[in-house]
């Protein structure tokens, strides 16, 4: 049943996929809207503009049929005048042309956006396969276009019918009027059934549209595996990304434990935390944090201090606030400075106690730490030998 599911396409298509398609030529189209806009532009157009194409194609018609004996024998004079009677039409009709085009062009892309693809121009010979062909004659698109075709076929049908039922004694009393109204009217006619037979079109369209973009949506969906195998194309392998990380994790583990020889004190938990400080009077304005770590980290550091001669003092309240509150490579906050500063204090004395000797310093024990850098105070749980370190093993 789990294979069943993840065969099955139930989940919505990714935005490389949306944007796979796309490059493929595959947007979600409608030819209903285009053609509705277009054929309703024209309408208005000629609406708008029908007495100045009247008036135009009359003066081209008058102009033709209007010639002397001169023109009638002189072919170049005719050619002359032909070619006049066709550039003042042209010249005419251009702005229907023009808009007609920017429709044309406009139309198609109100769903879907423009998108120019080459692929779209490669050959796909499989599309030659008659038996697929046989099997898109009876797909679900198929038996969606055909409905569309037979609602349209009866909605124009009837839009005809009404139009004519109610123009009818107007077009039969055409006999009676002058050949100018008789003219006019045909033009009124026919020009408010082609807008109405368009007007019903819209209803197609306005169906059409929502189901194309959810075909186009539906033709993407993915599958659950589908979707796995693309987010492990995206993102890595998930094994391949826990063992970069592990490996970053054992050089930042090892920069760290090679920076703690450097160090001028460990300060410890004395078992759980070890927290390495390291201050320079040149270049530094407060002691940093040149390593860190807990338990077994923690552990390696005491090792490789005790090693490298690096004083280890034991302060558990001082060593979890470090612990807690910094980072590697930050300076210490400025409510542990006097704390810090003991330590470093004392680290100094022994140094000048080991070289010049003299009296031996004691070991600082009341480290002044505010309760609220600690986090035993507040969550005992962290002092337990359950604590681990944070992502890269040493925080």
């Amino acid at each position: 049943m789990a294979e069943d599911s993840d065969l099955e396409k139930t989940e919505q298509a990714s935005s490389k996929r949306l944007e796979s398609a796309r490059e493929e030529g595959d947007v979600p189209r409608s030819r209903e809207l285009a053609t509705v806009t277009v054929l309703f532009t024209a309408g208005m157009i000629l609406l708008m503009m029908g007495d100045h194409l009247n008036q135009a194609l009359k003066t081209s018609l008058t102009a033709g049929l209007s010639f002397d004996r001169t023109t009638a024998y002189d072919p170049i004079v005719l050619l002359m005048k032909m070619s006049d009677s066709i550039y003042n039409l042209l010249l005419a009709f251009a702005p229907f042309a023009l808009i007609l085009l920017a429709v044309s062009i406009a139309a198609p892309i109100m769903i879907g956006g423009w998108v120019f693809s080459g692929k779209a121009f490669i050959p796909q010979f499989g599309r030659l396969n008659p038996m697929k062909g046989l099997g898109n004659l009876f797909s679900s698109t198929s038996a969606v276009e055909l409905v569309k075709s037979i609602a349209k076929t009866l909605l124009v049908a009837s839009v005809a019918y009404i139009v004519m039922s109610h123009d009818i004694e107007p077009i039969l009393s055409l006999s009676l009027y002058p050949l100018k109204t008789s003219i006019s009217e045909v033009h009124h006619l026919m020009l408010t059934g082609f807008l109405s037979i368009v007007s019903a079109l819209v209803f197609i369209a306005a169906l059409d549209v929502p189901y194309q973009l959810y075909h186009h949506a539906n033709k993407l969906k993915m599958t659950k595996e589908e979707v796995r195998q693309e987010s492990k194309e995206s993102e890595g392998n998930p094994e391949i990304k826990a063992r970069i990380r592990q490996q970053q994790r054992e050089m930042a583990r090892r920069r760290m434990m090679a920076e703690i020889p450097k160090a001028d004190v460990v300060i410890t938990n004395p078992t759980h935390y070890a927290v390495a400080i390291k201050y320079q009077d040149e270049g530094m304005s407060a002691p940093i944090v040149v390593a860190k770590g807990a338990d077994a980290v923690a552990l390696k550091i005491r090792e490789i201090a005790s090693e490298n001669k690096v004083l280890i003092i034991e302060s558990p309240k001082l060593a979890r606030a470090l612990y807690a509150h910094t980072e590697l490579g930050d300076e210490i906050p400025a409510t542990l400075y006097s704390a810090v500063a003991e330590v470093l204090a004392y680290v100094f004395q022994m140094r000048i106690f080991k070289k010049d000797g003299g009296y031996r310093p004691e070991i600082p024990t009341a480290i002044p730490v505010p309760d609220a850098l600690d986090p035993h105070s507040l969550l005992p749980a962290l002092s337990t030998a359950t604590d681990v370190a944070p992502e890269l093993g040493v925080a």
